[in-house]
């Protein structure tokens, strides 16, 4: 080698990051398409669900936390404050049901637009807003959007977290992933820190058992948000309970313990339009409701194949395992079922569904007439199916906000005004409607006794509700009878008033 000639040397050999494949120009512009997406559900929801609609027995104790001139209902160990904190702005402005429905169907709205962006630089546009279609259809995710109520949320969170973190494993250049991925996961504990625990299980395993994803780095991310987001359930824990361990136990008791219980057929029972089915031994007369639930697991097998056929498996595979992981305590670890439960894992399965959807329409890229028009023929058969639940759900919610309103305005003729308790049965959703505080003796919503509810019927006027078969609690006797005629499921109720003095004047339930 001559002297003086620089000598070159080629760098040290290390890893290399690639980015992900590019998105196709088709598909490079999802904002249009996923914006939309997000506004046809929350115009459904404002066409379909919000008029006239009232809420129910959940949604009165997280409204009541927050709301103006309502006494909060007692908050049972098993639940989070996450939804409390989202509506607070709007409930303590008014305590008008409509007012919280139109804000909440505007931010689901947005919240499924934004878990969806999470991925747009994974799966193709057309993928990304079939799939937010698929969800945004079933008569759980419609009927539920413009609830009070934590499920929906818990499912945005779960999806968006599994985005971030698969964004986060193939380019370790994405700051935003990084980011994202705890704030995803805190926001899930925020609203249901169960879910959150089995969330963070499949990504926490794979962070540190896949080797192309080894990091664990995201396994402290995944963590934190974790913390972060059940922190102020972890405190309240400690404040109320007299520890985490305490409330936990406090929880599985007044979910009737956590152990092996095979709730599958509850949960397929509960698709014909249950909010809850507890106990769920009623027979299962809608069989037509459940057909999607059982296409699902081929559905999702077909998303996986078009995902290794495009050689992009993990968009289909890691949220098939996080899906599994969210149900699994709703399928095997609780003995009654209600739809809502399964939101997280509806979401994270719409993916590969509408993956291998498009697989089937379009192989090569082109749509083939025939299968089209087969597909799009059984769309609409289970759209057809959705809409009828959603129909007959919204329909009873609507009779029942009639019948509490009327309920409440029955009581307040009765002089039971605010300031009032109501004990009893349905008290704590009637409460609300009729500006009452709501107290139990016993049950898992025990907060008083007998004897501390006459005190208190010594200056405010207190109520015991009564079904029409039951005879008077010994706390009424002595107390006046009242029937609660003409209010539809109320048709019958006595309600047992204390002979303290009517006070106040009725704050007008027809406003909730």
């Amino acid at each position: 080698m001559p002297e003086g000639r620089a000598v070159r040397t080629a760098p040290a050999p290390g890893p290399v990051h690639r980015r992900p494949p590019a998105v196709p120009r088709a598909a490079a512009r999802p904002l249009p398409w996923l914006a939309l997406t997000g506004a046809a559900f929350a115009l459904l929801q404002l066409v379909l669900i919000v008029p006239g609609t009232g809420l129910g027995w959940d949604e009165t104790v997280y409204a009541s936390q927050v709301a103006r001139d309502v006494p909060a209902a007692f908050f049972s160990a098993p639940r989070a404050r996450g939804i409390t904190y989202l509506i607070a702005p709007v409930a303590a402005l008014t305590p008008s049901a409509t007012a919280l429905r139109i804000t909440l169907a505007l931010l689901s709205g947005a919240g499924l637009w934004a878990a969806l962006w999470v991925w747009r630089r994974l799966l193709p546009t057309r993928v990304l807003a079939l799939g937010g279609a698929l969800f945004a259809t079933l008569w759980i995710a419609l009927y539920y959007g413009p609830q009070a109520m934590p499920n929906l949320w818990a499912a945005y969170g779960a999806l968006a977290a599994t985005g971030f973190f698969l964004r986060a494993v193939q380019d370790r250049t994405d700051r935003r992933a990084l980011v994202g991925l705890p704030l995803a996961v805190a926001a899930t504990a925020l609203m249901r820190p169960p879910d959150a625990g089995w969330l963070v299980l499949v990504p926490a395993v794979a962070a540190l058992a896949v080797p192309r994803w080894r990091r664990p780095a995201l396994v402290l991310l995944l963590a934190g948000g974790l913390l972060l987001g059940a922190a102020d359930w972890i405190v309240e824990a400690y404040l109320r309970y007299g520890g985490l361990f305490a409330r936990l136990q406090r929880a599985a008791e007044i979910q009737g313990g956590i152990g092996w219980n095979l709730a599958v057929d509850d949960q397929i029972r509960s698709l014909d339009g249950r909010g809850l089915c507890r106990p769920c031994d009623v027979p299962w007369t809608h069989p037509v409701t459940a057909v999607w639930w059982f296409l699902l697991p081929l559905l999702t097998a077909g998303g996986v194949l078009a995902a290794v056929r495009a050689r992009r498996p993990a968009t289909a595979l890691l949220p098939t395992a996080v899906a599994v992981a969210t149900a699994v305590p709703y399928l095997f670890l609780i003995d009654y079922a209600a739809p809502r439960f399964l939101l997280p894992a509806y979401a994270l399965l719409s993916l590969p569904v509408a993956d291998g959807l498009w697989r089937l329409a379009a192989p090569g890229g082109r749509l083939r007439p025939r299968a089209t028009a087969l597909l799009a023929t059984a769309l609409a058969a289970h759209l057809a199916v959705q809409l009828a639940v959603l129909t007959g759900n919204t329909a009873r919610n609507r009779h029942m906000r009639q019948d509490f309103t009327a309920a409440a305005t029955a009581l307040h003729a009765l002089g039971v005004r605010p300031p009032c308790v109501l004990t009893g049965d349905h008290a704590v959703q009637l409460a609300y409607y009729a500006g009452c505080a709501s107290r139990q003796t016993a049950g898992p919503d025990a907060g008083t006794t007998p004897q501390q509810l006459r005190a208190t019927a010594a200056h405010q006027p207190v109520a015991v509700l009564v079904p029409p078969s039951a005879a008077p609690p010994a706390l009424a006797r002595g107390w006046r009878p009242a029937a609660l005629s003409g209010t539809g499921s109320f048709r019958g109720y006595r309600a047992y008033r204390s002979p303290a003095p009517e006070t106040g004047a009725a704050t007008g339930p027809t406003a909730r």
